[in-house]
């Protein structure tokens, strides 16, 4: 199982940037890939991003265009860039590493079954 270690929240006001990090310090972080999810107490879970191996990235509708998933695989860290903050972006974040799995028709890709997440850090945009 990886661990994670999150930093990078904070507040801004509406249109900022902050830039969010996950490290992780296991030897199986390969196994892995990493996913970014926010959640508030009036909302679901929501998925933002998630980034494979391969540098492949998905986003969800409400953050694409503003937001940035990227890796450094020496430093074993996967960032978040957010960018052209609102007031709806308000949530705590939470990194996940996710297995990755194999389908004949997909190859290797991020599951959702989540082995680890992260302690959450929160993010408060202001209008």
């Amino acid at each position: 199982q990886v661990q994670l270690e999150e930093s990078g929240g904070g507040s801004v006001q509406s249109g900022g940037s902050l830039r969010l990090s996950c490290v992780a310090s296991s030897y199986t972080w390969s196994r892995y890939c990493i996913a970014w999810f926010r959640q508030t107490p009036e909302k679901e879970r929501e998925r933002v991003a998630v980034i494979d191996d391969d540098n492949t990235t998905d986003y969800a509708d409400s953050v694409k265009g503003r937001f940035t998933i990227s890796q450094d695989n020496a430093k074993f860290t996967t960032y978040l860039q957010m960018n052209k903050l609102k007031p709806e972006d308000t949530a705590t974040y939470f990194c996940a590493a996710n297995l990755r799995k194999f389908d004949i028709d997909r190859g290797y890709y991020c599951s959702g079954d989540t082995e680890h997440w992260g302690q959450g850090t929160r993010v408060t945009v202001s209008s």
